[in-house]
């Protein structure tokens, strides 16, 4: 009995979706296209009285819990420049460039937006999670969301073209409101902490600029053509068949402003900077996780490369000897090809827009290898302090730019050669002593140029009476304060 009735029930559904399909077929042959058509506007119709707004959500977390919805922050940011004047709650944060508190809604707020005369709400929804889940991260703790509500009918201007204008306006804000950083590597002997985040920062402010860089003119304008050209050239490498990256070496003598000429650029380009030390990497494979986290439009600097490029260090692991734990010491090194794959190889293609700047007091022992174009592109050597960059140097520590002692001191910086860190030493060294401080200084830095000058003398003159096996000592810096 019962096998017969299920039979009966399987028969009687069969027949009703036979019916059914028979039925829309006829409906389609039979029935004009206007017929349809009305049909159709009254189905949508009934679907807006019962079903009137359109709910969008955007997660705080997608793909990768760690990871941060790129739509969610741009979301984000696009609505922070939207002043949440109906809502009872707002969160102030200071966290931008330009160092103001920027309003943001609290959680079940909303923001009324029009776009092409289409109004659209924002709610941020936030979900605590119960008190008997177990934390295990930021992402555990709560879960937050975007909900972007319209009406049914406005469907097609906001998906096709609102959300499009949104995430514009987010990633242009981000770029004008950002703030720089700058990065540092963890020891990678600490597994819990360089598992958890390889990098660590700070807030990078540099105040140094391409104008208060000491620098000849010509020299800045042929430095600044060079980083416009390749920061604007993302269409023109892919076209060239050639990875967007480009290498700059800074060398010449300590104080010649290597550091400050890589604050300058980073300024320059608005670019974070991921200060890369190579003593702290333990394997090429570790070289390489690092890297592949610096993201495009970044700079990545070695400094003292050198004394970088052939690294060794130990490193100690626990192995089993007879149920006992034992420390083994390992032997672990960032070889020269592991880094030339870094900044040259395959790998290094991945997410463009990479400026990497080296720095070396001794460019003549850096390995061939490392100095190529393709890897070190453009050589740029920081010169000894010449009169031009003196009279930047003047101008921003005693907002002289003319004086009568000018010419003297032209004349001593050609016999001379003393580094702009030294001349500013100098110059910086009586400030604020009062009106005649100005005077005081340059009155003093000609003295140290004379005396620097006088000795270089003294030692050609000691050299001269030396036997052939004797050396003569190379000239230290003699500037002083």
């Amino acid at each position: 009995m019962n096998t017969m009735g299920a039979a009966g029930v399987w028969e009687e559904a069969t027949a009703k979706i036979a019916g059914f399909m028979f039925t829309c077929i006829m409906f389609n042959q039979l029935f004009p296209d206007f017929l349809r058509r009305y049909l159709e506007s009254l189905k949508d119709k009934f679907v807006l009285y019962f079903f009137p707004n359109v709910e969008i959500t955007f997660h705080e977390y997608s793909g990768s819990k760690h990871k941060i919805s790129e739509a969610y922050s741009l979301i984000e940011t696009y609505l922070s420049s939207k002043s949440p004047t109906h809502s009872n709650r707002i969160v102030g944060e200071l966290v931008r460039k330009r160092e103001s508190v920027v309003l943001t809604m609290d959680a079940s707020e909303e923001i009324v937006d029009v776009f092409d005369g289409v109004e659209v709400k924002w709610f941020l929804k936030v979900n605590l999670p119960s008190s008997k889940t177990i934390s295990w991260g930021p992402c555990d703790m709560e879960k937050k969301s975007y909900v972007l509500s319209f009406p049914c009918k406005d469907r097609k201007v906001v998906t096709r073209t609102y959300l499009d204008y949104v995430m514009g306006e987010g990633r242009e804000i981000a770029v004008r409101n950002r703030q720089q950083r700058i990065y540092t590597n963890n020891p990678s002997d600490n597994w819990w902490d360089y598992k958890k985040n390889l990098w660590s920062h700070a807030v990078f402010k540099h105040p140094t600029t391409f104008k208060s860089l000491a620098l000849d003119p010509k020299f800045k304008e042929e430095i600044i053509d060079d980083l416009a050209t390749f920061s604007k050239g993302k269409e023109y490498y892919e076209k060239a068949g050639k990875a967007w990256k480009r290498g700059y070496l800074l060398h010449g003598p300590p104080g010649t402003g290597k550091s400050t000429m890589i604050a300058a650029i980073a300024n320059l380009l608005s670019y974070d900077v991921y200060d890369l030390e190579l003593s702290a990497v333990l394997s090429n494979a570790t070289l390489k996780r690092l890297v592949n986290k610096i993201p495009c439009n970044s700079i990545l600097v070695i400094e003292d490369i050198d004394c970088s490029s052939r690294i060794t260090n130990h490193r100690e692991r626990n192995t089993p000897n007879q149920g006992e734990e034992k420390k083994e010491k390992i032997l672990e090194t960032v070889t020269l090809s592991g880094l030339l794959n870094c900044i040259d190889g395959l790998f290094s293609a991945n997410d463009g827009g990479r400026l990497m700047v080296f720095t070396t007091n001794h460019v003549e022992a850096i390995d061939s290898a490392l100095l190529r174009r393709g890897r070190m592109d453009k050589h740029i050597e920081m010169p000894f302090c010449g009169f031009e960059a003196f009279k930047v140097l003047a101008k921003n520590y005693l907002g002289i730019e003319e004086h009568e002692l000018f010419g003297k001191i032209e004349g001593l910086l050609k016999e001379s050669s003393v580094t702009p860190a030294d001349v500013a030493e100098n110059l910086i060294a009586r400030r604020g002593e009062g009106e005649d401080c100005g005077d005081d200084c340059l009155k003093k830095l000609i003295e140290v140029l004379e005396k620097s000058i006088q000795q270089v003398l003294d030692k050609k003159g000691e050299g001269k009476g030396k036997g052939k096996g004797e050396e003569i000592e190379s000239d230290p810096s003699c500037m002083s304060s």
